[in-house]
C-alpha cells in the first residue's frame, strides 16, 4: 500500500470514527428494537449466561443469534450502562467497514482505494444506522469481511496466499451467519454465478473447499447446535418461524403487502443514499441498458460481480413477505463500491471546491446527529418512560418489574414491552400475555423469585381478576399505586 494511499485510509478511518461516535451517548434507548437488544444483553450480564438470549429468567428469545447481544454486553462490562456503551459496537462496525471497503478498494479501484470507505462513510443510510441498536450493522461488517476474502482471492492479479483469503471469507460468513443467520450468506447468490461464468463449475472447488466450510461451520453453526440438542423443538422453531413465517407469510407484519417491497426500500435508496444520489440514479440508468449487461456478462469483470452482489440480495429483499429499510444496508456495500467505480475520475480532494463540499457534508451530518440526539422525542423513549415511572414510584422499594399485557401472544410481549427500561431501572424485567392459561402461574412464579414486586397492568386487566390472581400466591401485602400510562401499578409483596 503506497504510503499516500496509507495516510488517505487512516485519515478517513478517523473520520468514520468520529461521525460513527459523536453524540453516540446523547438519545435515549428507544423501544422496540433498542430496548430489545438492549435488554438481552443486560440479562446476560445480569445472569452469567452468555450462551442463551433472554428477557428476564423466564423468557428465551431465539428470534436472533447471540453475535449482537455479546457486543453490546462487552462494551456494558466495558464502559458501564449508559447508552454510550450500548451504541458502540454499532459505532466501531460502522468505522471498521468503512476500512474494509477501503481493502476492498485496493483491489479495485487501486488508483483512489480510498474512495469506496469514504461513499460509505458519508452516505446517510449506514451513517444513520450506526446509530441504531440493531444487528444489521454489525451484519454489514462481517460480510464485508467476507467479501474482502473473496475479492481478495479471486480478482487480485497476483494472490499469492488463495487458499488463505479463502478462508477469510467462511470466517467472515460464519460471523454473519451467527449475527442474523441465513440473510448473512446472501452475497453468496452473486458469488456463485460470477465464479461459474468467469471460470465454469468446477472452479467452484476451490471457493467451497472443505476446510474453508469446516471454518465457517464452526463459527457459524456450532451455537445453533448447542442450543438445539439442549431446547427440544428448537429446530422446528429456527426452520419454521423464523425462515419459512418470515419469507413467505405475513406473520411479523413487516410491509407484507405485495406491494411492501415500494414502502420499505424505496424511501432507502431514493434519500438515504445522499449525497451521491444522482450518481446512483446515473448508474441505475447504464445498469438497465441491455448493451452494458450483455458487455458486463461477457466480460465477466468486476462490474458483474457488484451487480449481482447487489441485485440478486435485493429481489429475496422484496420477495421476502418480512421487509424493513433496515435490512437493506448491506447492499451498501456493493453500492459504494460501484460509486466509486463510476466516481473515481470526477473526485479529485485536491480541488478547493471539492473539498469544502465535503467537509460541509460531514458538518451537516454532525449537526443532523445532534439535533436528532438532543431534540428529537418519541413516545418509545424508555430513558423518559423510566423517570415518569420512578416519579410516580418514588419510596416505593420493588425488587423487579413485570408487565401484564391482555394478550396471548408472545410475540406481542417481547414487542410492546419497553425492555429498554432496564438500562435505567437496573432491575429485573418480565413480561406476561395475561390471556394465556398459565398466566396466573407466572405471576406467582415472578413473585416466588423476587421478594417485592411492582406489576404494570394493561388497562384492559381488571383489578378484580389481577387481585384474584395475586391470591393464588398468598402475598404478604398488596398496595395500589396509581397509574402509569394508562397501567395500573400493582406493589406486591410476598
Amino acid at each position: 500500500m503506497p504510503g499516500r494511499g496509507r495516510s488517505a485510509v487512516l485519515w478517513l478511518f478517523c473520520l468514520s470514527l468520529l461521525l460513527g461516535f459523536a453524540f453516540q451517548g446523547t438519545r435515549a434507548v428507544w423501544s422496540t428494537d433498542e430496548g430489545r437488544y438492549t435488554e438481552n444483553a443486560l440479562q446476560m450480564i445480569d445472569s452469567g449466561n452468555y450462551l442463551v438470549p433472554a428477557y428476564g429468567t423466564d423468557r428465551l428469545n431465539f428470534t436472533k443469534p447471540p453475535v449482537t447481544y455479546w457486543a453490546i454486553a462487552a462494551a456494558v462490562n466495558v464502559f458501564g450502562r449508559n447508552e454510550w456503551a450500548v451504541r458502540a459496537p454499532n459505532a466501531l462496525a460502522f468505522a471498521l467497514t468503512a476500512l474494509l471497503l477501503c481493502l476492498m478498494g485496493r483491489r479495485l479501484v487501486p488508483e483512489k482505494m480510498w474512495l469506496p470507505g469514504l461513499i460509505y462513510t458519508l452516505t446517510l443510510a449506514p451513517f444513520i444506522a450506526a446509530n441504531v441498536v440493531s444487528t444489521d450493522t454489525l451484519l454489514t461488517l462481517f460480510e464485508a469481511f467476507a467479501m474482502l476474502g473473496f475479492v481478495s482471492a479471486e480478482l487480485a492479479p497476483d494472490t499469492p496466499s488463495r487458499r488463505g483469503y479463502i478462508y477469510l471469507m467462511w470466517l467472515g460468513f460464519g460471523l454473519a451467519f451467527l449475527t442474523k443467520g441465513p440473510p448473512g450468506l446472501l452475497p453468496l447468490l452473486a458469488i456463485v454465478p460470477f465464479i461459474v461464468k468467469r471460470d465454469g463449475w468446477r472452479a467452484l472447488g476451490r471457493i467451497f473447499a472443505p476446510g474453508g466450510l469446516a471454518l465457517f461451520a464452526l463459527v457459524g453453526f456450532l451455537w445453533y447446535l448447542i442450543v438445539i440438542v439442549r431446547n427440544p423443538g428448537l429446530l422446528h422453531y429456527f426452520l419454521y418461524f423464523e425462515i419459512y413465517e418470515r419469507i413467505l407469510t405475513p406473520t411479523q407484519n413487516r410491509n407484507p403487502q405485495w406491494y411492501g417491497w415500494i414502502f420499505a426500500y424505496g424511501p432507502v435508496f431514493a434519500f438515504t443514499t445522499l449525497p451521491w444520489s444522482l450518481a446512483m440514479f446515473r448508474g441505475i440508468g447504464k445498469a438497465l441498458s441491455l448493451a452494458n449487461w450483455q458487455r458486463w456478462w461477457r466480460d465477466a469483470s468486476t462490474p458483474l460481480l457488484l451487480l449481482l452482489w447487489f441485485v440478486l440480495p435485493l429481489i429475496i429483499f422484496c420477495v421476502s413477505r418480512s421487509r424493513l429499510p433496515v435490512y437493506a444496508l448491506p447492499l451498501f456495500l456493493p453500492l459504494s463500491l460501484m460509486l466509486a467505480l463510476d466516481l473515481r475520475q470526477r473526485i479529485d480532494l485536491t480541488r478547493t471546491p471539492q473539498r469544502v463540499l465535503l467537509g460541509a457534508w460531514i458538518v451537516a451530518l454532525i449537526a443532523f446527529k445532534a439535533m436528532t440526539s438532543l431534540h428529537l422525542q418519541s413516545a418509545s423513549d424508555n430513558r423518559l418512560q423510566a423517570q415518569q415511572l420512578g416519579a410516580i414510584t418514588a419510596g416505593s422499594d420493588y425488587a423487579a418489574l413485570t408487565f401484564v399485557d391482555k394478550t396471548d401472544d408472545d410475540v406481542g410481549i417481547e414487542e410492546h414491552t419497553p425492555w429498554g427500561m432496564r438500562l435505567y431501572i437496573d432491575k429485573p424485567f418480565y413480561g406476561i400475555a395475561w390471556s394465556k392459561p398459565d398466566s396466573g402461574e407466572k405471576v406467582c412464579n415472578v413473585l416466588h423469585d423476587h421478594t417485592s414486586v411492582l406489576y404494570l397492568i394493561n388497562p384492559g386487566i381488571t383489578p378484580d381478576a389481577f387481585r384474584a390472581a395475586v391470591q393464588q400466591c398468598q402475598p404478604h401485602a398488596m398496595t395500589m399505586l396509581g397509574t402509569w400510562r394508562r397501567q395500573q401499578l400493582v406493589l406486591v409483596r410476598r
